[in-house]
């Protein structure tokens, strides 16, 4: 059930105001409410200890511990680990970089520069051009070879000549950037200056040397990755303070939440004061805390006003906590004036799964990993999670007794047959619809019963008697049902429509009731024939499933080769179990969340009850 809430206010003297704090932190009762939210923030350097924490944490993840452990505190080994990251990212960066520029260069090969820069010095001048194949018998030099081609198609030539004295000692003044001179020169060609001239063909092209050539930037990328396998027996070092982290974390956050509610209080004189949320059930408890603490405090508290929204706080029965876990997945949170739908939801998701997965042998095989592996699979998915998974296993393993299939195999006469067959598809069909009037029908009662006595809940009983109605039409629509005054079916449209439409909007005057029921009818009748209709897809897709495992059963039936058999049904029931899954959150969940909390008016606009509260730190 939703809680009830109240809103509380404490006022205390503000030279006490830490030992109010922690009283009302030692109570765990009170979402704090900030006076000036932006003054509600805690300090920065306690910010940045956990922002340092949680993403040295997230960082570790995975991480196997090796090595002797690091004597340094958690946050430096936290400050430590992200350095580590920053410089890590770096050098993949760099590495990338190094990466392009080696395929850009793949053309010189292993070709060092300082190769070129000692032929120059030794008074022999080397440039290289690039010109089609065609046009490379037209070269006249005294030494050339070819380099190798371009992805254009040209190729590369090298030519050397050995250069006059005058030119050498030119060659060896001052100026060293040998390469880029090279390029220069060749870029227009002076046949005149060496001695052993060369000529080319006018389709020639200057091709300047890389500015780096590949065994420097692999020396380059050697020292990068030398740098990254100490950076990660560094963290496989630092990874052994992973729990001491953890526990750091809990720490500092607890301190930024004390941080932030010290200064989210109000001062004034000698006072201190802060406001939140509590159960109405704690408010007294609260108080005499307060009171056995030895604080001077007044505590008041007052029914929430009708334009404020209090924070949802549902206490699930024990039986019914696995259903906490798909809301901690979707991440919803019902509002406070809304509706707990915990126990409908695990009653009708297990129902509508084994359904949609509509094979026995699944339920039983999921039921089996999961009650096995129960302690890793709630590490993995939460235990809340994991329970509900293994009530749907559970019903779904039911499921397939009824229906007598197993892994796509039929073993007995079923009680439902879910085939092909024109009777197996209608009456798939037919129980499907029902079930979605079922459904339906009881979310505008649930509704009835809240608005009760406010005359606007014979309007919800109206819709509940029209749903009915629906399944009728619907029935005559799909399955060619009969559908006349004979059957209740036309019964159930005319009095739910006259009930939806009077009593829409009650009032005095009849005229306005009318016109305001008539006015919202046609989009809610279009609404409720839809969502009724919707629920074919519990038919549509378990039936598809169950015709995909037959379909490999057969497909593996004429083949004598184990070998290959074997792999194809694993593949396919695999296959099939994994769409089944999809199926549960597409379908099954979207048949709870839509059809149903829409006609339950849910539009999950809460915010979950979060007290002021110390935290208890576990030992690993």
């Amino acid at each position: 059930m939703i809680v009830a809430m109240r809103k509380i206010f404490v006022v205390g003297l503000l030279r006490e105001r830490e030992r109010l704090l922690e009283a009302i932190r030692d109570e765990g009762a009170v979402h704090l409410v900030a006076d000036d939210p932006s003054r509600a923030v805690p300090d920065d350097q306690t910010r940045d200890r956990v922002r340092a924490l949680q993403r040295a944490l997230q960082v570790l993840h995975g991480v196997a511990s090796q090595g002797a452990p690091p004597d340094i505190s958690p946050v430096e080994a936290a400050y430590r680990v992200l350095e580590i990251e920053q410089r890590s990212a770096e050098c993949n960066n760099r590495l990338a970089s190094l990466s392009h520029q080696l395929a850009q260069i793949e053309l010189w090969g292993d070709m060092k520069l300082e190769w070129i820069e000692s032929l120059q010095a030794a008074g022999v001048d080397v440039q290289f051009f690039a010109l089609p194949a065609a046009d490379v018998p037209a070269i006249e030099a005294p030494c050339m070879a070819i380099v190798g081609d371009l992805s254009d198609g040209r190729l590369v030539v090298a030519l050397a000549s050995r250069r006059s004295a005058a030119a050498s000692a030119a060659a060896t003044e001052p100026s060293h950037d040998s390469a880029k001179g090279t390029a220069k020169d060749a870029a227009v060609p002076d046949t005149a200056k060496a001695a052993g001239s060369f000529r080319l063909p006018e389709s020639a092209a200057a091709v300047p040397l890389p500015p780096r050539d590949a065994p420097s930037i692999r020396a380059e990328a050697a020292k990068i990755e030398a740098t990254l396998r100490e950076d990660g027996a560094a963290l496989a070092q630092l990874a052994h303070l992973s729990s001491a982290m953890q526990e750091e974390l809990v720490r500092q956050e607890q301190q930024a939440e004390f941080s932030a509610a010290l200064r989210g209080g109000l001062e004034r004189d000698e006072l201190f004061a802060v406001q939140g949320w509590c159960p109405a059930d704690r408010t007294a408890a609260l108080a005499r805390r307060l009171k056995a603490a030895g604080i001077a405090a007044a505590v008041e508290w007052f029914e929430p006003a009708e334009d404020e929204q209090p924070p949802t706080l549902i206490r699930t029965p024990f039986w019914a906590r696995p259903i906490e876990g798909l809301f901690k997945i979707l991440g919803t949170v019902a509002g406070y004036r809304e509706f707990d739908v915990s126990i409908p939801f695990l009653i009708a998701l297990p129902i509508f799964s084994a359904i949609l997965i509509g094979d026995g042998g699944y339920g039983a095989l999921l039921l089996l990993a999961l009650t096995l592996g129960y302690r890793r699979w709630s590490k993995m998915l939460g235990p809340e999670f994991t329970q509900l998974m293994i009530i749907v296993s559970s019903v779904t393993l039911a499921w397939g007794l009824v229906c007598a299939t197993f892994f796509g195999a039929t073993l007995y006469e079923p009680l439902i047959a879910v085939d092909l067959s024109e009777a197996s598809r209608n009456f798939m069909m037919r129980l499907s619809f029902v079930m979605g009037a079922v459904h339906l029908s009881l979310a505008q009662l649930w509704q009835a019963v809240r608005l009760f006595p406010d005359l606007r809940f014979l309007n919800k009983i109206g819709w509940a008697v029209f749903i009915w109605g629906m399944l009728g039409l619907v029935q005559f629509f799909v399955l060619k049902s009969q559908f006349d005054w004979t059957t209740p079916w036309p019964y159930f449209l005319a009095v739910g429509a006259s009930l939806a439409i009077l009593f829409h909007y009650p009032s005095r005057n009849p005229l306005k009731m009318i016109g305001f029921g008539l006015g919202a009818f046609p989009l809610s009748m279009l609404s409720a024939f839809s969502d009724v209709i919707s629920y074919v897809r519990l038919m549509a897709v378990g039936l598809a499933s169950s015709v995909l495992g037959v379909s490999f059963n057969q497909m593996v039936a004429g083949l004598d080769n184990w070998a290959l058999s074997v792999p194809i049904l694993l593949f396919g029931h695999g296959l099939n179990i994994a769409l089944a899954m999809i199926a549960m959150f597409a379908h099954g969940v979207r048949l709870n969340m839509l059809e149903f909390c829409g006609h339950l008016g849910m539009q999950w606009t809460g915010y979950a009850f979060s007290p002021f509260s110390k935290r208890v730190i576990r030992e690993q």
